[in-house]
């Protein structure tokens, strides 16, 4: 039965695969549980840094974020555009909020980058767990297909033996 296993979880990696990562897939696909936790693995290894840029990606991801900034930005202007006209800190058109928004894009995007790289690493975590699971499954389906062969085979078996004797005591009687 393991023969077959093997045979099977061959034809189904039908891939260009070391030889190495193939008796580690056909091991793993044999004798393991697959499934994986992505997130709860992925959460056990973020750094402090990782936990930060995942807030901030959220919060600047966010309605209540680009509605809380447009009225800080609508605030900066009609206070320095219009009720400090004469000695605003920043008068039209407006160079130091320019510079702030220049410096918070320049910071935003990296952080919100790298929690892009790590969601793109945990989906190709989820991937690969994914077509572990269907190569399990497809495994255990072939394994049960063939079972239930052999079941069939029996049960036909069981059943011309039960009509050969019928058909002897028919005769008899």
């Amino acid at each position: 039965m393991e023969k077959r296993k093997r045979e099977i979880v061959k034809m189904l990696l039908n891939q260009n695969l070391e030889e190495k990562d193939e008796e580690e897939i056909i091991d793993l696909l044999l004798n393991e549980s697959i499934t994986v936790d992505v997130d709860k693995e992925n959460d056990s290894k973020m750094t402090f840094g990782d936990k930060v840029a995942d807030k901030l990606s959220a919060v600047a991801g966010s309605w209540s974020f680009i509605i809380g900034f447009s009225c800080f930005l609508i605030f900066w202007i009609v206070l320095n555009g219009v009720v400090l006209a004469s000695h605003a800190a920043d008068p039209y058109p407006f160079i130091l909020l320019n510079l702030l928004l220049s410096c918070l894009a320049a910071l935003q995007a990296p952080i919100i980058m790298m929690s892009q790289n790590r969601e793109a690493k945990k989906d190709t975590i989820r991937n690969k767990n994914d077509y572990r699971t269907d190569l399990k499954s497809e495994l255990i389906l072939e394994l049960l297909y063939d079972r239930l062969e052999k079941v069939i085979q029996n049960q036909n078996k069981i059943m011309s033996y039960i009509k050969t004797n019928t058909d002897e005591k028919d005769k008899e009687k």
